[in-house]
């Protein structure tokens, strides 16, 4: 582009910023994009295939979403599968596995069926296997290393047939050689060049300069992972908010343990992804156990520096203070940051991880696995400062005024598109430009679901087997328990509709 002037200039080549890349090209009139990304390559840190689970999360199975975070979920989760489909991707960029949660013992089982009919509207896919399905389709998480069955009750709320897996990394590159395409807008991508300094001008539009050279544009979108953050701070942006760096590392089995991704129950109280295992595309169907969850004083995982970074985007006061010892007083997630503070040392973190991981696949050795070196990333937990609490899922800071910056932790891959469109919409409104909403809606948005294949009756069964097998279990093992008295609630029903009737919390 001549003097290099663009009508948006986008900061970051990972997943976010190429999905704003491709929706802008293919969606509006905008007439040119830069895209500038630090490293000699695009998606090299988060987005890349070794640093996330791999997962499109649509909220049937991560058990700490509310419905009504699922049903927002699930659509900008259809659009990365419609992208794919779109374009042929299937089983070369997105692949089809099982997916499920896990649920063991009494009080997780009932907790889950509960939750079933509270989501089985939402995904009508979704399905009950008892002890007895799981032996044939996922033998691994009903029998120990003696080939005994575990003696706890057991769920697994899951589908099948459903495209579950995404190489981001490889999407990635596939969205900024589509937008590359589009006829009437111009779309360059500069690599190893890092930004050091975004300026408003005089006359309204920005300088941005780089380690190589100087760009003007129109608007800007930041989306630059934990860097985000550190460049609104350089521009006054963003001042209530400092970055908590969760780093995650995993653990790969020596041969296939699981057919498909198993979540484990998540305890509401943890802030951080549960551990649970997945199908490894990128290692020919081993699989892949975490994340664990590790607060880290750098900005980027497995990159040299960015310590100094992590200290001025912490900008640390009384109010980090606060927000901290309000984490840390509660016994469970000190416990929890602790414990995951071990899984990286060396000698204890197989042993204490396989611990964990047996809740998953009982018969688990330490000889079992090995440490995922080089996988992992760094999620950018968001802290508000003002409001003195830990912020869970994506944040964005508009100005207003053509900048804006993006901070994505989990899951921004899957919600890469839907968050795109956000900032295309808000872009446009800003640069006086139009938006195609019938093309995106044709080509990106699921309108017509298809229908449960699901034997209801059977499910139905099912959930009635199971709950007799609970009853059975409390009458053995708790004499004390009258005749028909219901189990005690799981974290009393934390996704429950009644709850906010009972006490106004929100879901």
């Amino acid at each position: 582009m001549e003097n290099n002037h663009y009508e948006v200039l986008i900061v970051g080549a990972g997943i976010s910023g190429a999905a704003l890349a491709y929706e802008l090209a293919r969606y509006t009139d905008v007439e040119s994009i830069a895209i500038l990304e630090k490293y000699e390559k695009v998606a090299p840190l988060n987005t890349q295939g070794k640093a996330n689970s791999q997962t499109i999360h649509f909220g049937d199975i991560e058990t700490n979403y509310t419905a009504s975070k699922a049903s927002i979920t699930k659509k900008t989760a259809k659009m990365v599968e419609k992208y794919c489909l779109q374009h042929k991707l299937e089983n070369k960029i997105t692949f089809s596995h099982q997916k499920m949660a896990l649920g063991v013992g009494d009080r997780e089982v009932e907790f889950l069926l509960e939750r079933y009919e509270e989501f089985k509207e939402l995904f009508p896919n979704l399905q009950v296997w008892d002890k007895e399905h799981l032996k044939t389709i996922e033998p691994k998480l009903v029998f120990d290393a003696d080939g005994k069955e575990r003696p706890e009750t057991i769920v697994g709320i899951g589908s099948q047939g459903e495209w579950t897996t995404v190489d981001y990394g490889k999407m990635t590159e596939n969205l900024i050689e589509n937008a590359k395409k589009e006829e009437g807008c111009e779309t360059e991508l500069f690599l190893n060049t890092q930004v050091k300094e975004i300026e408003k001008q005089e006359d309204g539009t920005f300088k941005i300069t780089t380690t190589k050279e100087t760009f003007t544009a129109n608007s800007v979108v930041v989306n630059a992972g934990a860097h985000s953050l550190f460049l609104a701070h350089k521009m006054g942006y963003g001042l209530d908010y400092a970055t908590l760096p969760m780093a995650g590392s995993f653990y790969m089995t020596n041969q296939t343990m699981l057919n498909g991704k198993v979540y484990m129950v998540q305890n509401p109280k943890l802030p951080f992804a549960v551990l649970h295992g997945d199908p490894e595309i990128l290692e020919h169907g081993l699989t892949r156990f975490g994340p664990t969850a590790l607060v880290l004083p750098k900005l980027e995982r497995f990159k040299p520096g960015t310590y100094l970074d992590f200290w001025k985007t912490l900008n640390f006061d009384a109010n980090i203070v606060t927000i901290f010892w309000d984490l840390l007083k509660d016994s469970d997630i000190r416990n929890y940051i602790f414990r995951n503070f071990l899984f990286e040392i060396p000698y204890f973190n197989k042993k204490l991880f396989v611990k964990d991981a047996r809740k998953i696949v009982p018969s688990l050795s330490v000889d079992d696995i090995h440490y995922a070196k080089g996988f992992g990333g760094v999620r950018p937990q968001v802290l508000d400062k003002k409001e003195r609490k830990l912020m869970l899922g994506e944040a964005s800071i508009n100005t207003g005024e053509g900048v804006i910056f993006n901070m994505t932790p989990s899951p921004g891959a899957t919600s890469c598109l839907g968050n795109a469109k956000r900032d295309v919409m808000n872009l446009c409104t800003f640069l006086g430009r139009s938006f195609d909403k019938e093309k995106f809606e044709e080509e990106l948005v699921e309108h017509n679901l298809p229908q449960s294949v699901i034997d209801e009756k059977l499910q139905a069964e099912y959930v009635s087997e199971i709950r007799a097998e609970i009853h059975e279990h409390e009458e053995k093992y708790f004499q004390n328990v009258n005749e028909g008295h219901e189990l005690p609630s799981y974290w009393e029903k934390p996704y429950s509709p009644w709850r906010n009737k009972r006490d106004h919390w929100s879901m």
